[in-house]
């Protein structure tokens, strides 16, 4: 199965470009019927290759990539290593195309030339920041000029943001949120004063706001749409998403959420190997924002149009790029494919999350639906979380004396708070996991509290 699907794929891609050759207009190339569906056996095998003396409840943080798209890539890793000059002039760039056409698709957008692939989401943020960058030095905008972001943004995407916005001349906003959180209203209202401190009474301008999907850690779904909404509103210049955890995660429809940039990882939660990423650039116009925007590195393309850089930045492996058709075959075998297994994903991890709380007398650090495929669960106040440096000391704890593998936030007590919940873990569900993981976990924490255990016995 795995070596005629990385074949076809392969061959499939060079004829549907050149049937298709700007793929407007053809029909949707993500919707199969299919009569009969994984069964939980295949499902074990197509995930054989994780250490299964692990309890593996963080797909969150890399993803996982099934044997049968594994067997695709190393088709193309292969094909290129046999006969390079021909797979770069009559293989890489159809496939790659082939690549953007499904994933055009699956994001909804107008056309596959908004579409661009990439390596993961902090390239798509240094292209979109780099050129944020451009504006001061090419006297668009003004020294002071502000750039908005969410307080809970990755930390990759900090430092981008120091490195081009900030060095730039550009004033940088975060967005304070709570946690535990409640309800979106409390991310509007936050935003909404942001925006506000930003324009400084008409004295600046908001020129970029950069909005999370699915924050990382904390693990929190953004009401995107709202926000954007806000945005326009308020005059901000451009709007860029970042979604590394969103397709596969949360619903994704870029032209509902309307934003000027969206970005998402495809080997968190969509099952290709790593690395890949898809940047959406919304079309304005002729050229259209991909128009302005180049790829850090620059190549032999440069100059024409960023989907086009992005496709060849030198001499690399290109295979992650080009297995998307075969994720979608694996996908397809699942009822309701992608959007199928996001939903159980999503009720599962919203089960575990609640069994494991009414096991420890916690609390979710978000709403159920304020969350996609990941859940923040509260840990007892007796382990003495009390420090970032606690909470990875405790997480390589948990690895290696119980095999449980899961991140662990740090939230510092608020002023007055005495005995609160300073210990979250972010539980991720997938395909492979299975309700002996979640209890494993239960266990091991119930095992240290039996213990007398805390933190504070954990050597650096």
């Amino acid at each position: 199965m795995a070596s005629s699907s990385s074949s076809s794929s392969s061959s499939s891609s060079s004829n549907y470009c050149k049937k298709n050759d700007s793929f407007n207009g053809c029909s949707n190339p993500t919707k199969k019927p299919r009569l009969s569906f994984i069964s939980d056996s295949e499902i074990q095998s197509e995930f054989s290759h994780h250490d299964q003396t692990i309890s593996r409840i963080n797909n969150g943080s890399f993803g996982s990539c099934p044997q049968s798209v594994i067997s695709a890539q190393q088709s193309f890793q292969l094909q290129f290593l046999r006969q390079p000059d021909h797979f770069y002039f009559n293989t890489l760039k159809s496939s790659i195309l082939h690549s953007r056409s499904i994933i055009k698709s699956l994001v909804n957008a107008r056309s596959v030339d908004e579409i661009s692939l990439v390596d993961n989401a902090t390239t798509a943020v240094a292209i979109v920041l780099q050129n944020y960058a451009w504006g001061f030095t090419e006297g668009r905008f003004n020294k002071g000029d502000v750039a908005v972001m969410l307080h809970y943004a990755y930390g990759a995407v900090k430092k981008s943001v120091q490195a081009y916005v900030m060095r730039a001349g550009g004033e940088v906003i975060e967005v304070q949120l709570p946690f535990p959180i409640t309800s979106k209203e409390e991310i509007v209202s936050e935003f909404r004063k942001a925006l506000e401190r930003g324009k400084e009474n008409g004295k600046k301008k908001v020129r970029l706001a950069v909005i999370d999907h699915v924050t990382s850690m904390p693990s929190v779904v953004i009401p995107v749409k709202e926000l954007v909404k806000i945005c326009r509103e308020e005059g901000v210049d451009q709007v860029f998403v970042d979604a590394a955890h969103g397709i596969g995660c949360v619903d994704v429809d870029v032209r509902d959420i309307g934003a000027d940039f969206y970005t998402s990882n495809l080997h968190k939660w969509f099952f290709c190997p790593p690395s890949i990423a898809f940047l959406y650039c919304r079309k304005r116009g002729e050229e259209g924002n991909g128009g302005d925007l180049h790829h850090p590195v620059v190549s032999h393309e440069y100059g024409n149009g960023l989907a086009v850089e992005s496709a060849w930045i030198g001499t690399r492996d290109y295979s992650a790029q080009l297995v998307v058709p075969a994720v979608l075959e694996f996908t397809n075998r699942f009822e309701g494919g992608i959007d199928g297994i996001k939903e159980r994903n999503h009720e599962k991890v919203v089960e575990m999350g609640e069994m494991l709380v009414k096991a420890w007398g916690t609390n979710l650090g978000s709403p159920p639906e304020m969350c996609g495929s990941m859940i923040m669960v509260g840990l007892p106040a007796c382990l003495g979380i009390s420090s970032e440096s606690d909470s990875l000391k405790l997480r390589t704890h948990l690895r290696e004396h119980f095999q449980v593998e899961v991140p662990i936030y740090f939230r510092a007590p608020l002023d007055g708070e005495v005995g609160s919940v300073t210990g979250y873990a972010r539980i991720s569900h997938q395909v492979y996991n299975k309700v002996e993981d979640y209890y494993r976990f239960r266990d091991a924490v119930n095992q240290l509290i039996s213990d007398g255990f805390t933190c504070a016995s954990l050597s650096d």
